[in-house]
């Protein structure tokens, strides 16, 4: 399996990974531009346009871009993220040059017309509302609108129901326009491919409308400069007559391009990875105080953070939370057993593996680490920082991440937020 790069005179990258032995092919266009690129005048803006390219091109319908693929099998979709947008197809291999043109004519052709703009407004609308709904994906977007504060990591990738009701079609083409450009791509293509022939196959595709006829330029990192967090208190509490007490419990953690971002994988696995882990053995398995827990990090361009998640009962939603921190304490303080540190490698290891069987995965994997990092890491590169790491690294690591001053996030029928302030001081 061959991975392979090429660098437009425009910019634009493209990535490959041939997988000979497979039948199928994904197709991704990444996009280097998400929430955290958004004013707050036009917050959402980034998800609102991923929704519109989809209304239509010069050359197709909205029925003639989701059929295209259906029609062969394929599948085909799109997501927003707080520094990317990513837009993808997965077809059988004969199947790809038809993706290729598919996926392309969306970012070089979309005529986003006034009545879609409205139409699809509604559509986000709805989804801000299911979001609203459902209080264990509401509660993370309340955690990091309190570890951020009013930021553009703070805010919600999907917008609000004032800014998305504001956001003219003007604004919104304005926007696809200045940030859709060549410099700010990756293509990533992985499955039963030739390098060159998609490489010849893309560029036809996305010289459309002049799409590539640019100056010569080079393509564009994010800059990776400390991110200023403005977190106006220290628990964000959101009272709702739920079943359960959502809580997010997180603090500092490692930004993307920090080396330390391996062990805090590590670390993280360890806290709340699996089964065997501290937080599932301390809450669910002695206790049975909860069903979902949970620990994941976090990492972007310039910061982070680690985050621990359950759902329980509200009458034992203070205890989970001194459990938490209890289980963070006795980490900062003591590190990892030999036995953990082992475990959680080798958890993290067989995810990473067993997360790239299909096709899909390998041109996200490809696609994102481009995208971000410039390179794409092989496996062994990967697995091998892993292994490096040692309870040294875990210690010194867990000691300044675990000891600092955590924000809290919670969801369910609370009216105070001061008995949840006592916990976390």
């Amino acid at each position: 399996m061959t991975v392979r790069r090429t660098v437009l005179a425009s910019g634009l990258r493209i990535v490959t990974e041939e997988i000979p032995a497979v039948r199928s092919a994904a197709f991704g266009i990444w996009v280097n531009v998400g929430s955290r690129d958004e004013s707050l005048k036009v917050a959402g803006a980034s998800h609102f346009l991923e929704h519109l390219l989809f209304k239509g091109t010069k050359r197709r319908s909205a029925l003639e871009i989701s059929s295209s693929i259906e029609a062969v099998g394929g599948e085909m979709n799109a997501f927003t993220s707080k520094e990317y947008t990513c837009f993808y197809a997965r077809v059988i291999d004969k199947d790809l040059p038809l993706a290729i043109d598919v996926i392309s004519d969306l970012i070089t052709s979309s005529v986003a017309k006034p009545s879609d703009v409205d139409a699809e407004r509604k559509v986000v609308l709805e989804e801000i509302s299911m979001r609203d709904d459902d209080p264990s994906d509401l509660v993370h977007e309340l955690f990091a609108e309190t570890f951020y504060g009013d930021t553009t990591l703070g805010r919600s990738i999907l917008g609000t129901t004032k800014s998305i009701k504001s956001l003219s079609r003007s604004a919104v083409f304005n926007y696809y326009k200045k940030r859709y450009l060549p410099e700010d791509i990756v293509v990533a293509v992985a499955g039963n491919i030739r390098h060159q022939q998609v490489v010849d196959q893309i560029i036809a595709a996305l010289s459309r409308d002049e799409f590539l006829d640019r100056a010569e330029k080079k393509f564009n990192l994010r800059p990776s400069q400390e991110f200023s967090r403005k977190p106006k208190r220290n628990v964000g509490l959101i009272n709702r007559k739920t079943e359960q007490a959502h809580i997010v419990l997180g603090m500092p953690g490692v930004n993307r391009d920090d080396k330390r971002r391996f062990a805090m994988a590590v670390l993280s696995s360890a806290l709340g990875g699996g089964m065997s882990s501290r937080l599932f053995q301390e809450i669910r398995e002695k206790r049975g105080l909860a069903y979902s827990v949970y620990s994941y990090a976090q990492q972007f361009a310039g910061s982070g953070f680690l985050a621990l998640y359950a759902g329980s009962t509200p009458s034992k939603a203070v205890e989970v939370i001194k459990i938490m921190r209890g289980v963070l304490e006795n980490v900062a303080s003591n590190g990892l057993s030999s036995e953990e540190l082992i475990k959680a490698q080798g958890s993290v290891t067989g995810s990473l593996i067993l997360g790239q069987e299909d096709t899909g995965s390998r041109m996200s994997r490809i696609g994102k680490s481009e995208l971000i990092y410039g390179q794409v890491l092989t496996f062994d590169e990967i697995l091998r920082e892993i292994t490096a790491v040692d309870s040294a690294t875990i210690a010194e690591l867990a000691s300044k991440v675990l000891g600092s001053a955590p924000s809290l996030a919670v969801v369910g029928p609370f009216a105070k937020r001061s008995i949840f302030e006592k916990a976390v001081k």
